[in-house]
């Protein structure tokens, strides 16, 4: 059912590429395995994929331990994990340096904290500036109105962090077309901060297993699909 499901998603992804008239190669998949156990990361994986998402990073981090350990050391080695969930500034030395790309990037704050630990430990951090598209304030990133003064700080103070794109989850969950204008939106917004910083921004993170077909049409990079592959995430555990 596992493989039949990542098959599905597979083929979706190569259709909507082919409907955006863009080359297969630039977008990555990224299974996003939250909640899931490691014997189904480790089963996705025995099916080719590379990339994985985490949203909490404790958990995240255990999950890795754990794949060390069950898989062959070239394969747990080639697996690349993203962080796709809000990271709170005291779990920065968690996070900095441990993944291979930390989408959620949405203060100052989290930026120096971040910076901080990278420049102690001697590494480079991949980051995306995570923005708040839809204006919710129940909602993480950045605010449009404060996008570009965020860049320029990771540009003029944060040299162990290298600024690689913008992300979003848009405000409408598993609508399909109905989130395209926000992917747009994520899409002007990297296209001016391009224009005027002078920044490459070759990615953006956006879409999910409702809509990431309209992302792809918006110029994607990153697509993050959980449930089409590892079918509905259990309770989260508590305490």
């Amino acid at each position: 059912m596992l493989g039949e499901r990542y098959e599905k998603v597979m083929e979706r992804l190569d259709r909507a590429v082919q409907a955006a008239g863009r080359k297969r190669e630039e977008i990555t998949l990224i299974a996003v395995s939250k909640l899931h156990p490691a014997e189904m990361v480790a089963e996705v994986a025995a099916l080719g994929q590379v990339d994985f998402g985490e949203n909490y990073v404790q958990e995240a981090l255990e999950k890795r331990e754990t794949l060390d350990n069950m898989l062959p050391l070239e394969r747990s080695a080639a697996l690349r994990w993203h962080m796709i969930g809000h990271v709170q500034s005291r779990k920065a030395a968690q996070v900095a340096g441990h993944f291979d790309l930390v989408h959620t990037l949405d203060s100052e704050r989290l930026a120096q904290a971040l910076e901080k630990r990278c420049a102690q430990a001697g590494v480079q951090q991949r980051v995306l500036i995570e923005v708040n598209v839809g204006e919710e304030s129940q909602k993480s990133g950045v605010d449009r109105k404060n996008l570009s003064a965020l860049a320029d700080y990771v540009q003029a103070s944060c040299p162990h962090l290298e600024l690689q794109g913008l992300m979003c989850i848009p405000p409408v969950f598993d609508a399909g077309e109905a989130a395209r204008p926000y992917f747009a939106l994520l899409r002007t917004l990297a296209e001016k901060l391009r224009s005027e910083a002078g920044l490459s921004l070759p990615h953006l993170s956006m879409g999910m297993s409702g809509d990431f077909e309209w992302a792809v049409m918006e110029g994607a990079t990153f697509v993050r699909v959980g449930t089409d592959i590892f079918g509905p995430r259990p309770p989260k555990k508590t305490a």
